[in-house]
């Protein structure tokens, strides 16, 4: 039997949301001034705005791109693009995992579409991308954190392409390169790659996006906290600071820490070579112990964030070995996600520090061990 290991990881959280806090965080550090304040205050939404310009200067966005702060995380945000954009075109929809499904779900259940085209692909697995039709919009996720399989490149989508294309990027943004001036609506939360706090989601905008929103009004109603447009204008104040609701200040104060800390090692550069370092350590792992491997065979669009092992365990043995990496405190919520082929799911985003991982790899060979030799 595997001798136990000696030391834990000074950070054991692996979630794949909301995600491990950054290196060195302390909340007794984040600025507390506007605590108790309104957000249409003159100061608060000049903290608002200063979180917008910052993130699009670190994700380096297109200047004439626009990014707001809305409710509901990414899943608020996600829907929000969905019922204000999609109507007018025939919806191709790419997905891979869990949340993809439910995209499209909510297409073909809710919004009704009358031609919506699924492309889908098991577990592990991408779909067929070269299927997509570029005069219709298209509707896909980037990385899929319940799969452990990341879209690689933008390749497959045409630089001429009539239809938008809409993209759930939330395990994606600040951990891989996108294309930017091939995606029109793109989304994300701050609780994933940076770290940040729940509740909150971003949406980004193209000219492409913003002439449809202003050209094109959809056939359903539309909540209050869904609007972006009011009389045929865009709300572009929404862009500049003026949130729909009412965001905590306090998780922006976490959120402005996040991007601090991030301009701090190097900007997006860094943040890639952190994740992608991360994953080298988890493939290393993987190619040295034959009872481990990658859900998603192919590396060539396997996840560095949200990466999906599969063990050879039956299920009563893989439940015991996640309980017991947590009962040693050296590895939490790393459980594959409830809809996905029973497994393991490590967060190896950048503010998953390398020593933790590499401690925290040690600790899963000891508990296979112990699961196994009895």
């Amino acid at each position: 039997m595997k001798p136990k290991p000696r030391l834990k990881p000074k950070n054991p959280n692996f979630s794949s949301g909301p995600c491990a806090k950054r290196p060195g965080y302390r909340i007794a550090d984040l600025d507390q001034t506007l605590l108790g304040r309104s957000h249409r205050s003159n100061p608060g939404k000049k903290r608002l705005k200063e979180a917008i310009v910052r993130t699009k200067t670190l994700l380096g966005l297109p200047e004439n791109y626009l990014l707001g702060i809305v409710p509901g995380s990414d899943t608020g945000a996600f829907e929000m693009a969905m019922w204000n954009l999609l109507g007018p075109r025939p919806v191709d929809i790419a997905y891979f995992e869990s949340f993809g499904k439910t995209w499209a779900d909510d297409l073909t259940e809710q919004l009704t579409l009358s031609e919506v085209n699924l492309y889908s692909a098991a577990y592990g697995e991408l779909p067929d991308l070269g299927l997509i039709d570029h005069s219709h919009d298209l509707v896909l996720t980037w990385n899929g954190t319940t799969s452990g399989v990341k879209i690689p490149d933008g390749n497959f989508i045409a630089t001429d392409r009539e239809g938008l294309v809409l993209c759930d990027a939330t395990s994606a943004v600040f951990a891989m390169e996108l294309p930017w001036e091939k995606l029109d609506a793109v989304t994300f939360s701050w609780q994933k790659v940076l770290g940040g706090e729940a509740a909150h989601g971003m949406l980004i905008l193209s000219p492409k996006a913003v002439q449809r929103l202003e050209n094109y009004c959809p056939p359903w109603p539309l909540p209050k906290i869904f609007r972006l447009t009011k009389n045929g204008t865009l709300m572009t104040e929404i862009f500049e600071g003026s949130t729909i609701n009412t965001p905590s200040l306090l998780c922006l104060e976490d959120y402005l820490d996040a991007l601090a800390w991030a301009e701090s090692i190097g900007g997006l550069p860094a943040l890639i070579d952190r994740s992608m370092e991360n994953l080298k350590i988890i493939e290393t792992f993987v190619a040295s112990n034959e009872w481990i491997k990658f859900l998603a065979a192919d590396p060539v669009y396997r996840s560095n964030t949200s990466v999906c092992l599969v063990l050879d365990l039956d299920p009563e043995q893989l439940v015991e070995l996640i309980k017991l990496m947590a009962a040693e405190e050296v590895a939490y919520d790393i459980a594959s996600y409830r809809d996905a082929p029973g497994g393991l799911r490590f967060w190896s985003g950048a503010t998953v520090e390398k020593e933790d991982l590499n401690l925290a790899l040690d600790w899963l060979s000891w508990a296979y061990s112990q699961v196994t030799d009895k």
